[in-house]
């Protein structure tokens, strides 16, 4: 399975089921690997990507006004992500502004998941 980053094309259908099942095979592996994480505070790179796509779901509900985006077809989701690849300066900026709140929110559930064991 390819990473997020070297995807450029919405996926067919057939990538799509692929994928599913794929996720479905590994999803025991995929559930021991996020318990793992949850115990760890989250790397640089990681919250910078969740900063990022804060920042891009921001611009997608300023673009979409009052509509969800979950119920758009795939064409019109693909049309937004074109969209939204020309704002990418824009992304960065509000990105830099929220990797503070993001960073408070991991510390905060790092900490959450600590008092729960104990």
């Amino acid at each position: 399975m390819k990473s997020l980053k070297e995807i450029r094309e919405a996926m067919t259908a057939a990538q799509r089921q692929k994928a599913k099942a794929t996720f479905r095979k590994n999803k025991a592996k995929i559930a021991i690997g996020r318990k793992r994480s949850a115990k760890k505070l989250a790397s640089k790179e990681k919250l910078q990507g969740r900063a990022e796509k804060q920042a891009r779901n921001i611009l997608v509900k300023k673009i979409l006004k009052d509509k969800d985006k979950s119920d758009l077809g795939y064409s019109a989701r693909a049309g937004i992500e074109k969209r939204l690849a020309k704002k990418k300066g824009a992304i960065k900026r509000i990105a830099k502004k929220l990797l503070p709140q993001v960073k408070k929110a991991d510390r905060a559930k790092l900490k959450k998941n600590k008092e729960g064991e104990s």
